[in-house]
């Protein structure tokens, strides 16, 4: 068996790999387009997502994939699906710092905390707050109640936040939307939080017509995929001051070009997908889940989260 794994995991991986399989290290996006071909495993994360899906495509004898992030979209995953490759991710590693990120968001956008450290900047003392909204006893919708929204709601409810979710299958749970109710209930929100996977299904889930619906004072937090809100509609949004603000720790495209007008809307904090960096352990995490599942792989159980290749999630 061939192993293609990332070289910076290596001092947490090599000690650990079966005896008989062959592993092949690779430190750069070359590396890995010219290792993949004849690897039935591989872990091909890379910095640009688009090298990772490249790698994957080169890999046609790949049977197992795996990856750190919880998204799938950089995966060429109906290739994969036809080629009977297998892909699991990265669910629950980040899910902490990236709820904690979305709260931050929050409480910035709150406090109006931006203006704070430009006054500080300018060696000026504010003789008053800037940002005047509590969270406790607001009302939030966080639109994806899976691991990270879940934690989100976790975290919220310690401010006295009032949390709604939304699922695929919501099973009768108490303060949970089915996929198609949220919509009508907007208004009712002073906090819209996106956490959902990225699918076809979900591109511009939030478009014109679903923040018109919002409350003129609710901010929206994207710590999901730029391509869940339509841009051109929210920058609009954010202009005519339709909504309050907005957090995205995620834009479509990223890297956000500097001339941009997503920078310049009123009101937007915008936090360059760090918020899966904002850590420490990740490597460690995602190093033991490759060895559980490789471990499970050989054995022929069943293995932790793997992906529907259709749902992309």
């Amino acid at each position: 068996m061939i192993l293609v794994l990332p070289a910076l995991a290596r001092p947490l991986l090599a000690p650990h790999l079966p005896a008989d399989v062959e592993t092949r290290w690779f430190a750069s996006a070359e590396d890995a387009y010219a290792m993949a071909p004849g690897a039935e495993v591989g872990w091909l994360d890379m910095q640009v997502p688009r090298n990772t899906g490249r790698a994957i495509e080169l890999g046609e004898s790949l049977k197992l994939v795996t990856t750190i992030y919880a998204g799938t979209d950089a995966f060429p995953l109906q290739r994969m699906k036809a080629r009977g490759t297998r892909l699991t991710n990265g669910s629950g590693i980040n899910t902490n710092a990236v709820a904690e990120y979305a709260v931050m968001g929050m409480l910035a956008l709150a406090k109006n905390y931006a203006e704070v450290v430009r006054a500080a900047d300018r060696h000026e003392w504010l003789l008053d707050a800037p940002g005047k909204v509590e969270l406790q006893d607001s009302r939030a919708l966080i639109i994806g109640y899976g691991a990270i929204g879940g934690r989100i709601g976790e975290i919220l409810r310690g401010f006295g936040v009032h949390v709604t979710g939304v699922r695929r299958s919501p099973a009768g749970e108490p303060d949970m939307l089915g996929p198609n109710d949220w919509r009508g209930r907007l208004g009712a929100f002073d906090w819209v939080i996106v956490a959902a996977p990225s699918t076809a299904e979900t591109a511009h889930l939030l478009g014109p017509a679903e923040l018109a619906a919002m409350k003129p004072s609710a901010y929206l937090v994207n710590i999901a995929r730029g391509t869940l809100i339509d841009q051109d509609a929210l920058i609009e949004a954010l202009r005519s001051r339709r909504i309050a603000g907005a957090h995205l720790d995620v834009t479509d495209p990223e890297s956000l070009p500097a001339d941009h007008p997503l920078w310049e809307a009123p009101n937007a904090v915008i936090t360059m997908h760090l918020s899966g960096r904002a850590q420490t352990r990740m490597f460690q995490r995602a190093a033991a889940l490759f060895l559980d599942n490789l471990a499970r792989y050989r054995a022929g159980e069943p293995l932790i989260n793997e992906v529907d290749l259709d749902l992309g999630y």
